[in-house]
């Protein structure tokens, strides 16, 4: 079954570069806060050690092009060594914004014809004869309606198919555990949200591109060198399957380059980077998740007069961009689920701002 008709939002054209703004490469060339945006008070308000959005450890905010705000709290834990200050050098794990990631990957692929969003993959789990599960397309799997029944849920009030993929009997071969999970609903039909579905298609990227290490350098020379995110740490499982749900360790700086080169349609320091296909697709939602964002391709949409759509991950990581405003806002932290609402209403705040002061 083909996927649903794209849901109407507006989008808005992507802002390109101004020739008199350098490009991030690698430092941020900086900028004023517009007149009548109280950024300052902003930023108090998710740093409240105390507030709903608690607890924030870096916010990065790029208005045209220019680093305009910044600012950083808390500490770094670890298992092994005493926990270290967060500042601008801090590594931070991206959760799931790794999908956008991975996605941008993908899309550079597609576009050479290594991969058809209305062919389903190979999937070895998925070859038995009369298996519907092969019938699954990569567009499907890409927009979370593949069918496929995973629990995503991170808590412990029942299994949970996320935590044992990532943590417990699945971690070895994450790709493996979730394409060997049953079929729920009929393929195309059903959106649900799945950190499986995500490293099944990053298993896929692996056989194609002949293990490990050939990923390892697609990463390095396709996404994060040509952006010149210095400090991109992917992180891998045991079968040599980038671990395209979850994890990559990077700076908000990095993260926010990530974010300026998907608003700059692709481009990075006059560059064809990223694929204009792929920004596309992530910027046009197919389904409406219940809480109340639209879902696209391993991006969210807000739907709003501004173009916004994010890249987001567990406990409000977050890059927004805003293309009618030429916004792009990044927030890390580790804020609980049940405060999920106040944060999305913070960015939503902020990018309102904004607007407001257009």
């Amino acid at each position: 079954m083909a996927l649903p008709p794209p849901i109407s939002v507006p989008l808005p054209p992507l802002p390109a570069q101004d020739p008199n703004t350098p490009w991030p490469t690698p430092v941020w060339p900086s900028g004023p806060v517009p007149s009548g945006v109280d950024l300052e008070a902003l930023l108090d308000e998710v740093f409240d050690v105390d507030g709903p959005c608690r607890t924030t450890n870096a916010v990065v905010v790029i208005h045209k092009g220019r680093l305009i705000a910044e600012r950083y709290a808390g500490v770094r834990e670890f298992f092994d060594r005493d926990p270290e200050p967060v500042d601008a050098s801090t590594p931070l794990i991206s959760w799931s914004m790794a999908k956008s990631m991975l996605q941008s990957l993908l899309f550079t692929y597609i576009d050479e014809g290594a991969f058809s969003l209305e062919q389903p993959l190979d999937i070895a789990e998925w070859n038995t004869s009369g298996d519907p599960r092969a019938t699954i397309t990569l567009g499907e799997l890409l927009a979370m309606r593949d069918g496929l029944s995973f629990n995503e849920e991170y808590d412990d009030t029942k299994p949970s198919d996320a935590i044992a993929m990532l943590f417990g009997e699945g971690r070895a071969d994450m790709a493996h555990y979730a394409a060997s999970r049953p079929l729920l609903h009929a393929p195309g039909t059903t959106y649900s949200y799945s950190s499986g579905t995500t490293n099944i298609i990053s298993g896929a990227l692996r056989r194609h591109l002949g293990g490990e290490v050939a990923y390892r350098a697609a990463l390095r020379d396709r996404l994060f060198g040509p952006l010149h995110m210095e400090s991109a740490l992917p992180g891998f499982d045991e079968a040599g399957t980038f671990i395209g749900s979850s994890y990559v360790h990077a700076t908000a700086q990095d993260f926010a380059r990530f974010g300026l080169c998907l608003l700059r349609g692709g481009v990075m320091d006059d560059q064809q980077v990223l694929s204009a296909t792929g920004i596309h697709e992530a910027r046009t939602p197919r389904s409406l998740d219940p809480d109340g964002l639209y879902y696209s391709s391993q991006f969210w949409v807000r739907g709003d007069d501004y173009g916004t759509f994010a890249a987001q991950g567990f406990e409000g990581q977050s890059i927004s961009m805003s293309p009618a405003l030429d916004l792009v806002l990044v927030r890390l932290g580790r804020t609980d689920a049940e405060r999920f609402m106040e944060l999305r209403d913070w960015r939503f705040k902020v990018i309102d701002a904004f607007g407001a002061a257009q």
